[in-house]
């Protein structure tokens, strides 16, 4: 099995804070998942998102703290674990790979330490690791649709870690369960746009897309998930 990191590496605790809601002002904050719902459902009676439902993720400070430029490799990945990690634990569950979550964190760290040197710069390492938890989490869903088509387990029969248990509530569950009605591309445009805040240049690079790519599948992603979603509050 590979090692996930160098030995001077420390996972972070496994429990992570109650994330205020951000629908306690009066106002969603643009960018929202909540005011992105208002904005697809037509109206701000009814938010797509419960309160609560929509994890956001912390801003982007590694570099900010430490100049990856002048840190060795080892340093310069601890710091980014550190900073990244439970971000990235989420983006892998709400893309929908909750069962290989951890699994698809640890192989984006892995290849990053193995491939360190051939980062264009050490500012695009947080970008690096988007890219592959996107692309193995859309690996490992179609690798399980295939085994579900040959063979047939329960859902409550499903083994989740502790960390993957406190990682969402109840109704941030139900987001993401909405979230898998939806395509691959749709889920992770959406999921980056609204939960890592990332601007349109951002997710084409991440996803290796043009930006009218980026918008189609923003704008009917959006329209699916406002059907469902305001369905299921009704």
């Amino acid at each position: 099995m590979k090692p996930l990191l160098p030995r001077s590496v420390d996972a972070p605790a496994t429990r992570i804070p109650d994330e205020p809601s951000p629908l306690q002002s009066t106002q969603p904050t643009a960018g929202t998942p909540e005011a992105m719902s208002n904005n697809a459902a037509g109206t701000a009676e009814r938010p797509l998102f419960p309160a609560g439902s929509a994890p956001m993720a912390p801003a982007d400070d590694a570099e900010a703290t430490l100049d990856l430029r002048n840190a060795d490799r080892d340093a310069a990945i601890a710091h980014l674990f550190d900073q990244h990690y439970m971000r990235l634990l989420r983006l892998a569950v709400l893309l929908g790979a909750e069962q290989d979550a951890e699994d698809i964190v640890s192989e984006a760290f892995y290849q990053l330490h193995h491939r360190w040197a051939k980062l264009k710069t050490p500012g695009a390492a947080a970008g690096y690791l988007r890219s592959i938890v996107c692309n193995q989490a859309r690996m490992r869903i179609r690798r399980l649709k295939i085994i579900r088509h040959h063979t047939y387990q329960e859902p409550d029969d499903l083994v989740h870690s502790a960390e993957q248990q406190v990682l969402l509530n109840d109704e941030q569950r139900a987001v993401v369960a909405a979230l898998r009605t939806l395509t691959s591309r749709q889920r992770q445009v959406l999921v980056l746009k609204y939960w890592l805040d990332l601007k349109e240049a951002e997710i084409a690079e991440t996803l290796k897309i043009s930006a009218g790519a980026v918008k189609s599948h923003t704008a009917r992603g959006m329209a699916k998930l406002a059907t469902v979603m305001t369905g299921g509050l009704q």
